[in-house]
């Protein structure tokens, strides 16, 4: 597939994490940053090179959470964009941002001040998407809100 073919993703996108039940997650996409992360809290070490954690898919509904249970893929020290080192546990787990679905690995991190759940970084865009600053949701919609049934 020549960078032509590629599919155009702003800035902001809504992806799905399959493997975790997460339909709608909001992103940040991120050439600046090397490695993706995601908003976890109740980090837990597990037996086995596992490690329990939550997600919070949306920062409106903190009540759209899930349970993860994943194995640990690695361990690194990374560099904040404040310039801080911390100690990181690092996730494999798939991602689907518009027709594209591929395995990526995700750092585990408190994002819980931050807009977006998620951050996309260029490990993860590298060979599968073209990244346009300018304009956000180009590959995605925001999910249609659900009214609550009579």
């Amino acid at each position: 597939m020549g960078q032509s073919d590629l599919p155009i993703i702003g800035s902001e996108e809504y992806v799905a994490l399959p493997d975790w039940n997460i339909k709608h997650l909001r992103t940040k996409t991120d050439t600046g940053a090397r490695t993706s992360a995601i908003d976890a809290y109740d980090i837990e070490e597990l037996e086995g090179n596992r490690v329990r954690f939550i997600v919070v898919a949306s920062r409106k509904h903190l009540e759209r959470r899930r349970e993860v249970v994943a194995d640990i893929t690695r361990r690194a020290k990374v560099k904040s964009s404040t310039g801080h080192q911390h100690d990181r546990l690092f996730v494999t787990t798939t991602l689907k941002v518009g027709p594209v679905v591929k395995q990526i690995e995700v750092s585990l991190i408190s994002r819980h001040k931050m807009k977006c759940r998620m951050l996309i970084g260029r490990a993860a865009l590298a060979g599968d998407f073209l990244v346009d600053p300018q304009h956000d949701r180009l590959l995605t919609r925001k999910p249609k809100r659900r009214r609550p049934k009579p």
